[in-house]
């Protein structure tokens, strides 16, 4: 009998859907299936946190913020993030599912990757500050977000400077 891929998850799906539907009164279970796929898709680690985060904008303007973030790296349109370094370590690269697809300001479509890079006086606890680009007209793409929920997760580290 020959075998494939996707008989061997149907099959390994079952088996832990079976036990699951067959204790009806009892609390939801996890899913490791599901966070394994969500994980290969994502680059997530099996077991990581997601966070329920709320978010601000911020951009550079002719007042606006220094060129800088505070591991004296240039701030990255898109990219940086601010957060509140007990709750996300700078230097954290985390997953933002809600800003998949969203445009970049080359042209092409957000990944979801940001970079703590920066923290910021009024980020305490689970918020977050994405950094835009030059100008207010940069935060257009992010105003459709609901920016009170957006799904967080830790996915790596990096050393340096984030990517420009």
């Amino acid at each position: 009998m020959r075998r494939t891929f996707a008989g061997f998850l149907a099959a390994a799906a079952m088996s832990i859907a079976l036990p699951a539907l067959a204790a009806d009164a009892a609390p939801a279970r996890s899913d490791p299936l599901g966070d394994l796929i969500t994980g290969a898709l994502t680059g997530t680690l099996p077991g990581s946190v997601e966070y329920k985060m709320k978010a601000t904008l911020y951009h550079a303007g002719a007042k606006g913020i220094r060129a800088l973030d505070s591991l004296g790296c240039k701030v990255v349109a898109m990219r940086t993030l601010a957060v509140d370094k007990d709750v996300i370590p700078r230097r954290t690269v985390v997953f933002i599912k809600e800003t998949v697809g969203l445009p970049m300001p080359n042209g092409e479509k957000h990944d979801g990757y940001w970079y703590a890079s920066d923290v910021g006086g009024a980020i305490k606890g689970n918020k977050l500050d994405l950094f835009s680009g030059k100008g207010a007209a940069s935060m257009k793409p992010l105003m459709d977000l609901n920016l009170s929920t957006l799904s967080v997760t830790k996915v790596g580290e990096f050393k340096g400077c984030p990517p420009e």
